[in-house]
């Protein structure tokens, strides 16, 4: 939208009930209701859209990442109507989008291609056969689709069919088939994708090459261009087959030949073509200093491609890393909820920010759990990765999980600084990518008792009595004739600590922090917090200021944001992040506990397969529930061996995080 408006080109936005606070219908010049949450009864409503189209006298449609982007028969739909479709046409797509198909015409094209069974017999034992004949283990991909979805890694003969039913339920939801291929699944492999670029006139280019090896889930977290550490005559090949590739299926607009690589040969072969603009795209900008969305209205317009191949020059080293809700220590689990407080770094000639969201939005159940998209350019690889960590340590997010510190920790791990990047990566790397939960600083505790002081004092004040600040309201230091002090006790982790705030005189503190045990950690004199409240203000579901304040010898500046949602204070001190918990009253804590023997959803989710009944006995790892949430599937399973007491969801229901789904009896 942002291009279309430097262009001059009037822009019209469809919405789902539970997107119309969003940004997108905010930047758009109309928007149109097109119904509820389910992608089912909104974006993939081709019906809908269409007549959207109709009444709003739009020209075209841009489709963006997902739901219809690469829908072959939406493309043709729009065609017979007169509507420009911004995008590669149907019979492309309906090449490409069959990931065995399109592999049938690589083939052909001289392309390398990964061993397996690309055909149409979808016969369970079959397919199990083939997987057999290929050798363990094994991957199974939906045909259509893409981005991780219905995709899963199969390691013995014991697990396939678990493993195909699960990614046929998830292939059939995201993208409408169920039918699958089974590939060899290469144990060390890098993932290498080429941005490709084709007009109506017969001219096609490559925009050179993205590294998206670093994955979980088989997703991409962190994407790079261009790919470190390949051969000079790789590169070129790989450039040369993706634009073989897009020829051979006659493609027009923008486009993403994917490659899986062999990280000690270098070889390469074709997995698949994403007939769409990639959500990674902006790091192909950053290096070819172009705005391939302008590219893409260009070529839809039928006009010539902006550039051709020899105009394409690389220049820098960028990278992409995608800011989600989700849990890294918990599986990377995503994570619903409101984003009660949201700052970005600043954006510059070297820093994008790409979202869709703002403070105060809530990431739902429904969609894919991404907030954002962190862009970050340098002139080599080297100046990209401190422009990267530096741009991390200024983003801030509070209100639900985020994967913001484990990007932290990737950015600084010697093997990804040297380049050493391979799908496998994060599994080799656990214990650096997950260390132990280091104890917060004295200053971090600090800072967090202040701000919790502070806050609670001005709430008492703005209490009124008899429409009058009442002094018995206040739950401060106030003391008749003698200066007080108050105790604040904040939990981090498995620890608790707290801080003695005495008021030596007004606005100056002195501050003793304890260990749980009561022994003195650190003692601060003399502090005069300056303390500015953030946006939110008092009876909000959040709260906050900027604390500055001279401890001992260091001077503290820092975002301090408080949490009702799970009684949190987070303080952001100059790239360091401490969140704390204030303990509830143990009456409370308990009425919110989980039962004994019960196994919980560990996220807000939908129930689409139940596979237990009260009564049945179960061993230890058992799947016991599956869930769905933001488009993938997640499979909970039994912590122990013992007998099913009770199943408390059928398939269909909306669960919130932490309610119980199976009950098992007592021992």
């Amino acid at each position: 939208m942002h291009t279309a408006k430097r262009l001059g080109i009037k822009t019209v936005a469809v919405y789902s009930e539970a997107d119309a606070d969003s940004m997108h219908v905010k930047l758009a010049d109309e928007a149109y209701l097109i119904g509820t949450a389910p992608a089912a009864d909104s974006y993939l409503r081709a019906d809908t859209i269409i007549d959207v189209v109709r009444r709003s006298g739009a020209q075209a449609i841009h489709p963006g990442y997902g739901f219809l982007s690469e829908n072959a028969k939406f493309a043709e739909t729009l065609a017979s109507e007169g509507i420009a479709f911004i995008g590669p046409p149907g019979a492309a797509m309906r090449a490409m989008g069959s990931k065995s198909e399109s592999k049938r015409i690589m083939q052909k094209a001289g392309v390398p291609v990964v061993p397996g069974y690309h055909g149409e017999n979808q016969d369970v034992a079959f397919l199990k056969q083939q997987a057999e004949q290929i050798g363990y283990p094994v991957l199974i991909k939906a045909v259509l689709g893409g981005g991780g979805k219905g995709m899963r890694i199969v390691e013995k003969p014991a697990d396939f069919e678990m493993m195909l039913d699960s990614s046929r339920r998830e292939a059939l939801k995201s993208f409408g088939d169920d039918n699958v291929l089974v590939e060899k699944y290469l144990t060390k492999p890098r993932h290498v994708e080429v941005q490709v670029f084709a007009d109506k006139l017969g001219n096609a280019v490559h925009l050179f090459e993205r590294d998206c090896s670093v994955q979980r889930r088989h997703q991409k977290i962190i994407e790079e261009a261009p790919a470190p550490d390949l051969l000079p005559e790789v590169r070129r090949q790989l450039g040369e087959k993706a634009v073989a590739a897009a020829k051979a299926v006659k493609y027009e607009g923008a486009g993403t030949v994917e490659f899986i690589m062999d990280d000690e040969t270098q070889q390469f072969y074709f997995m698949e073509m994403n007939t769409r603009l990639q959500v990674e795209h902006p790091v192909t900008e950053m290096i070819t200093n172009t705005d391939l969305v302008q590219w893409q209205l260009e070529v839809a317009a039928g006009n010539r491609l902006p550039k051709l191949q020899h105009d394409i020059v690389c220049t820098g080293h960028a990278f992409e890393a995608r800011i989600y809700a989700e849990n890294p220590e918990n599986g990377f689990l995503p994570d619903t909820g409101r984003l009660i407080h949201l700052a970005t770094p600043q954006p510059s000639t070297d820093v994008r920010v790409e979202t869709g969201v703002q403070a105060g939005d809530a990431i739902s159940v429904y969609y894919d759990p991404m907030i954002a998209k962190l862009v970050v350019r340098g002139e080599d690889r080297q100046a990209a990765l401190r422009v990267l960590r530096k741009a991390l340590a200024e983003y801030e997010v509070v209100g639900l999980h985020t994967n913001i510190e484990f990007l932290r920790r990737l950015a600084e791990s010697p093997d990804f600084i040297a380049g050493k990047v391979e799908t496998g990566f994060i599994n080799k790397h656990l214990g650096e990518l997950f260390p132990p939960v280091a104890q917060p600083s004295a200053e971090s505790i600090v800072q967090a008792a202040l701000a919790h002081v502070i806050d609670s004092s001005t709430k008492a004040a703005l209490s009124t009595h008899g429409g009058l600040a009442s002094p018995w309201a206040a739950i401060d230091s106030f003391r008749l004739n003698a200066f007080g002090a108050q105790t604040t006790t904040l939990a981090y982790g498995d620890h608790q600590y707290s801080a003695v705030v005495s008021v030596v005189r007004n606005g100056v503190y002195s501050i003793c922090v304890k260990s749980e045990s009561g022994d003195k950690i650190a003692e601060f004199d003399n502090v005069q917090p300056l303390w500015e409240p953030l946006p939110g203000g008092v009876g909000s579901t959040s709260a906050g200021g900027h604390l500055r304040a001279l401890l001992n010898d260091r001077l503290c500046a820092s975002n301090v944001v408080f949490s009702d949602k799970d009684s949190s204070i987070t303080v952001f001190d100059q790239g360091r992040v401490a969140v704390f918990k204030v303990p509830v009253p143990q009456f409370i804590d308990d009425a919110s506990a989980a039962a004994p023997g019960s196994v919980t959803a560990p996220m807000s989710c939908k129930i689409v397969q139940v596979m237990v009944e009260p009564g049945a006995e179960v061993e230890q790892n058992a799947p016991l529930v599956v869930l769905e949430a933001m488009k993938m599937e997640h499979v909970i399973k039994a912590p122990k061996a013992g007998k099913i007491a009770d199943v408390y969801y059928k398939v269909g229901d909306l669960v919130e995080e932490g309610k119980n789904l199976v009950a098992f009896e007592d021992e």
